[in-house]
């Protein structure tokens, strides 16, 4: 079994952005992240684990400014917590093993693929290519990724 974890280096290692978003709970300004176009077939891993997280066959275009799937790859790698910040009251998304802040789950995604739209922060996240998913030690998650549309 991978060892999905959470490291000094791999906290060290991140970008300014992905520190104030995984490690302070901070969210990216809406349009600007590097996923929200990305249309690639592959899976979204966490930037600090490396523990993978979506699929690209589930993301959709949501209109909501940052990248959304309808369902994580491994409900086992998500956390969903009641967040009562800023006087509202959402379900917060977090990696089991990073422990990084990925964003938050709503119930307002696409009905006929479960009517979840999980927003998550692309600053939380590592893009791995279909192509180098099974060298990079992701091979057990290939048939959850078809060709995107």
């Amino acid at each position: 079994m991978p060892d999905y974890r959470k490291t000094p280096e791999a906290i060290a290692a991140l970008t300014p952005e992905q520190f104030r978003v995984t490690q302070q709970n901070a969210t990216e300004r809406p349009g600007t992240g590097e996923y929200l176009d990305n249309h690639e077939p592959g899976i979204y891993v966490d930037i600090v684990s490396g523990e993978p997280l979506f699929a690209s066959s589930d993301k959709f275009e949501s209109g909501c400014g940052w990248p959304s799937f309808t369902k994580p790859i491994a409900p086992a790698h998500i956390n969903e917590l009641r967040d009562t910040a800023y006087g509202m009251v959402r379900t917060e998304v977090r990696s089991v093993h990073g422990d990084s802040h990925l964003g938050h789950v709503f119930p307002d995604g696409p009905v006929d693929r479960g009517g979840l739209r999980y927003c998550i922060n692309s600053a939380s996240l590592r893009f791995v290519p279909r192509d180098e998913m099974e060298a990079a030690g992701y091979g057990a998650f290939l048939d959850q990724v078809e060709e995107v549309r």
